[in-house]
């Protein structure tokens, strides 16, 4: 039960530092390119693959993996964001932003998991 409280308070932390950096994003940032949610999953990764390597033990593991970069980041709105570029016919857009998404967040877990050895 303790854990559960762990995970919960985690993803409560991620998911404001999630809004902050969002909204940042949306004052600051090219409306171009949903640079704001890339910039969040792909450093979600980065640090959930060290989190990994790591090995820490199961509590920390579910306050900061599961609950901190769980509630961080945000594969539901990727995948809106994806859906809004294809809706607008912006074909190129949606396939870099997905290649970049997809393959970027393998190619972090992989640097943050050989950062954490």
């Amino acid at each position: 039960m303790i854990t559960l409280l762990y995970v919960g308070i985690g993803a409560s932390l991620g998911a404001a530092v999630r809004y902050a950096i969002t909204n940042f994003g949306k004052k600051h940032w090219s409306h171009i390119f949903p640079f704001a949610t890339m910039l969040i999953n792909l450093s979600g990764a980065l640090l959930l693959g060290f989190l990994f390597a790591r090995q820490v033990s199961p509590i920390i593991y579910a306050f900061l993996g599961t609950g901190i970069l769980g509630g961080y980041t945000t594969f539901s709105t990727l995948n809106v964001e994806l859906a809004g570029q294809i809706r607008d016919r912006q074909y190129t857009r949606f396939f870099l932003y997905l290649l970049t998404s997809y393959a970027g967040g393998l190619v972090f877990v992989y640097c943050g998991y050989i950062l954490g050895k």
